[in-house]
C-alpha cells in the first residue's frame, strides 16, 4: 500500500522539477541572440563614456550574466600601451555572439584593432566615437565614426552668442591646438561668422597646459586674465576656450564678472560647471535631467542665468549609448547602416528633450565626401532660458567650405 507522505513527496519533486525546467527554459529563451562589445577608457580618463557603458549594461544586461553588453576598458596610458588597446578591442571578437563593437573614445590603436577584427570577423559592425586618428585613417576601416561637429558649431556658437546679447567674441587657445585641422577650421569659421553677424572676433593666447607651466599654471592664467579682458572688452563679450582644463576657471570668472559663455569645447553639464560652482552630484550620477537641474540652480545663483550654457546631455555618454543602440538596431533590421535618420533616433532614445543634427564629413583637401564619418551636435541649453533651437538652424553652406 502506497504511503500518502511518499506520494506527496513524489508529486512535490515532479512539480519542482517542472518548475526548474520551466525557469531554465525561460532564461534560455530570454538570452539575446547576439552581443555588443563596448570598449571605453576608465573612469579616471573618461568618466562619461565609461558611465555610458554602465548604462547600457543596466539597460540590456551584462553578456557574462546572460545579457547583451560585453564591456572592456582600455589602458589609461594608451599612447604607451597601444598594443594593449588593440588586444582589448580585438578580444571582443573572440565571443562568437558579438555582432557589433563600439569604441568610444576611439583612441590611437582603434584603426588597427578594427582592421584585425574585420580580418577575423568581417560580419562585425565596427563603430567609433570621437576618433583620435585622422579621418582618412579611421574612415578606411570603421563602418561609422562619430565626431563632434566643430564645423557647424563654428557658426552656431557665434549665432547663439549674438542671441544672448554678445557684441564681441573672445577665442582662447594656443599654437598646439591651432595646429589641429578641425580646431583651426572652427576658429576660421567663428571669425567669419562674427564678421557676417556684426560682432568683433578677438583671439587671445593662453599657456598650453602641456607646457612647463602645466595645467595649474594655465588655469591660473585664465583666472587672472578674464577680469582684465572683461574690463577691456565689456560684459557683452562671449568667451570660449579650446582646452577643457581651462574651462573651469573661465566659468568661475565669466559668472563673477557678468560676461557670456555659450558652451564648452566638448559640451556636458559636467564639463567645468560642478567644480566651478561647487556642485555635489554624487546622488544624481547618471541622471542627466537631475544633473542639469542642480547645475542650473548653482549657475543661476551665481548670476549666470541667461548668459551661460552647455549641452543638456554629455556628448561622450550620449554617443557611447547611441552607437550601441544604432548597431543593435542594424543587426535587428530596424535601422540601416549609414542612415542619419536612424542615428538620430538612437540618440533621441537616450536624450529626451534634446535634439541632434549633423552631416557627413567632407575632406577639404580632396573634396571627397566620406559618408561613414558623421559630424554631430546637440541643441544648446542656456541656463535659465532653455534650449536655443540651434539644431533647427540652417548653417549657410559657405561656412562648411571654409578651410
Amino acid at each position: 500500500m502506497c504511503s500518502c507522505k511518499s506520494t506527496k513527496r513524489a508529486l512535490f519533486f515532479v512539480l519542482f522539477s517542472a518548475l526548474v525546467l520551466s525557469i531554465a527554459g525561460a532564461a534560455s529563451a530570454a538570452e539575446p541572440e547576439f552581443h555588443i562589445g563596448v570598449a571605453t577608457l576608465t573612469v579616471s580618463q573618461a568618466e562619461d563614456t565609461y558611465r555610458g557603458a554602465e548604462h547600457l549594461i543596466k539597460l540590456y544586461g551584462n553578456a557574462s550574466e546572460g545579457g547583451m553588453i560585453r564591456h572592456v576598458t582600455m589602458p589609461d596610458s594608451f599612447m604607451a600601451e597601444m598594443e594593449t588597446t588593440i588586444t582589448q578591442i580585438v578580444g571582443l571578437s573572440d565571443d562568437p555572439k558579438v555582432k557589433v563593437i563600439v569604441v568610444d573614445d576611439a583612441i590611437p590603436g582603434t584603426t588597427e584593432a578594427f582592421r584585425r577584427v574585420k580580418e577575423k570577423r568581417p560580419d562585425i559592425i565596427c563603430l567609433a566615437g570621437e576618433p583620435q586618428e585622422d579621418p582618412g585613417v579611421i574612415g578606411a576601416v570603421a563602418d561609422m565614426a562619430i565626431y563632434v561637429d566643430n564645423i557647424a558649431r563654428g557658426y552656431l556658437i557665434i549665432h547663439t552668442a549674438k542671441e544672448l546679447g554678445a557684441k564681441k567674441f573672445v577665442h582662447i587657445s594656443f599654437p598646439r591646438h591651432m595646429g589641429y585641422e578641425l580646431l583651426a577650421r572652427r576658429r576660421a569659421i567663428m571669425e567669419q561668422a562674427c564678421r557676417d553677424l556684426g560682432m568683433e572676433f578677438i583671439f587671445e593666447t593662453a599657456p598650453d597646459p602641456t607646457s612647463d607651466v602645466g595645467l595649474p599654471g594655465a588655469q591660473q592664467f585664465i583666472l587672472e586674465q578674464v577680469p582684465n579682458w572683461v574690463e577691456k572688452y565689456g560684459k557683452d563679450t562671449a568667451f570660449f576656450a579650446t582646452n577643457d582644463g581651462q574651462t573651469e576657471p573661465l566659468l568661475v570668472q565669466v559668472a563673477k564678472y557678468g560676461a557670456v559663455f555659450v558652451e564648452p569645447d566638448l559640451p556636458s553639464p559636467l564639463m567645468g560647471y560642478p567644480a566651478a560652482f561647487g556642485v555635489d552630484l554624487k546622488d544624481e550620477a547618471g541622471d542627466w535631467p537631475a544633473i542639469l537641474k542642480k547645475v542650473e540652480e548653482s549657475v543661476t545663483a551665481a548670476g549666470g542665468s541667461g548668459r551661460m550654457g552647455t549641452w543638456a546631455y554629455s556628448y561622450g555618454w550620449s554617443t557611447t549609448c547611441a552607437l550601441a543602440e544604432y548597431g543593435k538596431n542594424i543587426v535587428e533590421g530596424s535601422a540601416k547602416l549609414g542612415s542619419l535618420d536612424d542615428l538620430w533616433k538612437a540618440y533621441d532614445k537616450f536624450t529626451p528633450g534634446a535634439n541632434w543634427n549633423g552631416s557627413v564629413y567632407k575632406d577639404t583637401s580632396t573634396g571627397a565626401t566620406m559618408r561613414n564619418l558623421v559630424l554631430v551636435y546637440q541643441d544648446t541649453y542656456i541656463f535659465g532660458k532653455g534650449y536655443m533651437g540651434a539644431t533647427k538652424l540652417e548653417v549657410p553652406q559657405k561656412y562648411m567650405e571654409i578651410k
